[in-house]
Formats: structure tokens, C-alpha cells, sequence
């Protein structure tokens, strides 16, 4: 067994509880989508604070202009770069994949104000979880970007890679597109925006991204055991982090229901 497999089967207990997370049962309809992408838009802008930190660890950033020490990896990261802070959305128009979310979200009928007041107070990477704890957001919102901008800071390069890596969801693009397409089929709105973002989600996560990301860690840690123990540890708690955001998210549309209900 490879030290990837053994640290994928470490963090089966945790797949296997985000897999299995209440929360998938309450995604109902749009009103149930709305609710949970004005939540879920802090892990979206979070992953590309993650990719930008790998950024500048693996490739170079700086002038003068020096050469990597490992090309492979600087061209995916600067691969993933391109393609989820420059991709082009469903009418060619080229568009970061935060930008291309915050449209979805408003294809649907969710809130985008919260989170563009949060974006324009932001200042910088040694003032950001101030920021955050001062902030508007609910208590697991702010602890899931507390974590990764403590993995940042500590500025160990397969820590962060482990956070990006497998600090993910697996289910939610599959579930959602159900969603919308049952919404269409009963004659409501149709949603172009949002199953372009979802399709492009799948496609890149599934087919590039994800084993070049597993090779990435493995090139990162190569035979130090400490650094597989704290990807290990990362991982684990990128998961729970996950795991208890969705748990804050099937609260509040518990709480929606109840709400509708007595209505």
C-alpha cells in the first residue's frame, strides 16, 4: 500500500461521514440550494486562497524570476490556476470560478450581499482572521476559514497541499444538478449558469485535478514520515471542518422547514 492509500484510508471514517451527512437528504429544492450556497461561497473563495498559497510555494512569483525545483508540480498548480481564476464561463467570457458561483448563486435566487461585503473589507493575509472573528458569518463559517488561514500561515507547503487536497466535497455538483434538473422538468426557471459551473466542477475535480493533486503530496512529503503524520493531521481536520459546516448548513434548513411548516 502506497503512503497515499494509507492516508486515504485513514480518512475513510470522515469521507464516509461527509458522504453519508444528513445534509443531502434536506437539498430539496431551489429555496434548499439557495440556502446552502450562501454558506458554502466562504469554502469556495477559501479554495482559491489555499491554491494561491501553493502559488507562490511552488512556482515563482518574484522578480527577479528564478527556476523551480520541481516543474511537474508548478505547471499544475499554474494549470489550476488558470483554470479556476481564469476560466471561461457558458458564453466564452473569461471568468474566475468564484465569479462564475456568485452568478449561479444569483441564477437561483440566493444572497450574494453578505459575501461581497465580506470580500471588500479585506485587507490582508496578517489581518484576515481578525477580520473574520469581527465578522457577520456563523460560528462553524468562521471556524472552517480560521482553519485554512492557520494551515497558511504556518507556511508548510504539504500541509497546505493537504488541506487543498483533501479538504473537499465529493457529493454535492452530482445532487445539485438532480436538483436543478427536476426544477426545469416541473416547468420552473431554467438555470444555465448553474449547470455550467457544476459540469466544469466534475470535469476538471474528476478527470485532472484530483490525481495530480495525490501526486503533488506525494512528491511534497516524499519519504519524510513527519510530513505524512502532519498531512495526515491536516487532512483529518480539513474533513471535520467540512463535516461541521454542513452540519451548521442542515441546522439552519432544518430550521427553514420548521419555519415553512408553520406557516
Amino acid at each position: 500500500m502506497t503512503r497515499i492509500e494509507q492516508i486515504e484510508t485513514a480518512l475513510l471514517p470522515q469521507r464516509e461521514a461527509l458522504k453519508n451527512h444528513e445534509l443531502y437528504s434536506l437539498l430539496e429544492d431551489v429555496k434548499d440550494i439557495q440556502c446552502f450556497m450562501e454558506s458554502h461561497v466562504y469554502a469556495v473563495w477559501d479554495f482559491m486562497s489555499l491554491l494561491k498559497a501553493l502559488q507562490r510555494k511552488l512556482t515563482c512569483t518574484q522578480v527577479p524570476w528564478l527556476p523551480v525545483n520541481n516543474s511537474t508540480t508548478a505547471r499544475f498548480i499554474n494549470e489550476i490556476v488558470l483554470e479556476e481564476e481564469t476560466d471561461v464561463n457558458e458564453l466564452g467570457v473569461p471568468k474566475s470560478h468564484f465569479s462564475m458561483y456568485l452568478d449561479a448563486m444569483e441564477e437561483v435566487g440566493a444572497n450574494t450581499k453578505q459575501i461581497t461585503q465580506f470580500l471588500l473589507g479585506i485587507k490582508d493575509l496578517e489581518t484576515i482572521q481578525g477580520y473574520i472573528n469581527s465578522s457577520p458569518l456563523n460560528a462553524a463559517e468562521k471556524s472552517f476559514l480560521n482553519f485554512s488561514f492557520n494551515v497558511i500561515k504556518e507556511d508548510k507547503v504539504h500541509t497546505i497541499a493537504a488541506a487543498f487536497t483533501f479538504g473537499r466535497e465529493d457529493v454535492i455538483p452530482d445532487m445539485f444538478l438532480n436538483i436543478i434538473a427536476g426544477a426545469e422538468r416541473n416547468g420552473e426557471l431554467v438555470f444555465p449558469k448553474m449547470k455550467y459551473y457544476l459540469n466544469r466542477h466534475i470535469e476538471l475535480d474528476g478527470d485532472e485535478h484530483g490525481p495530480l493533486a495525490l501526486k503533488m503530496i506525494t512528491e511534497l512529503c516524499g519519504e519524510d514520515e513527519h510530513k505524512w503524520q502532519e498531512v495526515l493531521q491536516v487532512s483529518k481536520e480539513a474533513l471535520q471542518q467540512r463535516i461541521n459546516l454542513w452540519s451548521s448548513i442542515a441546522a439552519q434548513l432544518k430550521e427553514n422547514k420548521e419555519k415553512l411548516q408553520m406557516a
